[in-house]
């Protein structure tokens, strides 16, 4: 498939990317000495900046290739929210899809790092599962958004919002209305996604789900095919870092990395989610969508903290590469 037609298409796509929401915070500075109160580098801040980080990751991917975006998730009443709320009026990102849950932290990392490089990252956030009245004003809007939409996008990080009962609801919903459903899982809900058109965890998270270690590839190919059977998933997706993607169910295949120069990891996974579930769900063959965000994901991997990839850049690697 041509690519640039590809990315034409996923322009005219309406997305929904519900998930975990974050407030990413970097502080990059200095070290010049150890501390004399333990034995710590003191970092001398110099830089300080705010980025979505989650599923609003997720979402501003999307929007960054030209797609319709309405981001579905719960924030508290704090600082952390009135960023995110910030940005997402900055990136131009619809607060429709937002819950408001007043007893409830805003999850925030910060990473604190010198010399490109990351020495520390701190973790503010709730982790218990949101309460059943958030989970119902999150169901209602679902149930509005939905048939207004072309795909469905989860973005699964293990913070409470996905309950079982929300993915059963979200999951009858998406089937309902024909919606596509791709699905970035962890550890907690990680079968309970099944029959989803796009399932993708990384290979570390595929070994710990299954309770394995892969020793061959054959364990790897074997193991995977098994759970394609198992959860009825179209696209079973497996990244595994520097040496690439491995796609499975529908058709398999192994894409390598086209990644250079690698800053930061941090967020490549959020890319890859987003511009392989668009390029699917635009009629792109599966083949064509993990090519296409293999190249966003080098685009990203190029930069530092949670980035995101143009149309351009992504053609760019592409022409790179032919």
């Amino acid at each position: 498939m041509d690519f640039k037609e590809l990315l034409d298409k996923i322009k005219t796509l309406k997305v929904l990317v519900l998930g975990d929401l974050m407030l990413d915070c970097y502080q990059w500075g200095k070290v010049h000495r150890i501390s004399a109160e333990a034995p710590v580098p003191v970092v001398e801040i110099a830089e300080l900046s705010y980025r979505l980080g989650g599923a609003a990751n997720v979402a501003l991917n999307l929007a960054a290739v030209g797609s319709k975006v309405t981001p579905v998730g719960v924030i508290g009443k704090d600082s952390s929210a009135k960023g995110i709320m910030q940005l997402f009026k900055q990136h131009k990102l619809p607060s429709s899809g937002i819950v408001e849950d007043k007893g409830r932290k805003t999850t925030l990392k910060t990473r604190i790092g010198a010399a490109n490089q990351q020495i520390v990252r701190i973790d503010i956030e709730d982790t218990e599962d949101i309460q059943p009245a958030t989970e119902a004003a999150l169901i209602s809007k679902l149930q509005q958004l939905i048939p207004e939409h072309d795909l469905l996008i989860i973005e699964d990080y293990n913070k409470g919002l996905m309950t079982t009962s929300l993915i059963n609801a979200t999951l009858e919903l998406c089937r309902k209305h024909k919606v596509p459903v791709a699905v970035d899982p962890k550890q907690h809900n990680f079968f309970c996604y099944k029959g989803v058109d796009i399932f993708k965890p990384n290979f570390k998270e595929l070994e710990t789900n299954l309770g394995l270690s892969f020793r061959t590839e054959a364990d790897f190919i074997q193991a995977a095919e098994a759970l394609c059977k198992r959860m009825k998933i179209k696209n079973l997706v497996v990244t595994k870092g520097a040496h690439g993607i491995y796609t499975f169910g529908g058709a398999r295949l192994h894409i390598p990395s086209f990644a250079r120069e690698v800053f930061d990891v941090s967020g490549a996974g959020d890319t890859v989610v987003s511009i392989l579930a668009a390029a699917y769900a635009a009629g792109g063959d599966l083949k064509s969508a993990v090519i296409c965000a293999n190249h966003a994901a080098a685009v990203v991997c190029g930069k530092l903290g949670t980035a995101i990839a143009t149309p351009s850049e992504i053609m760019d690697s592409i022409n790179d590469h032919r």
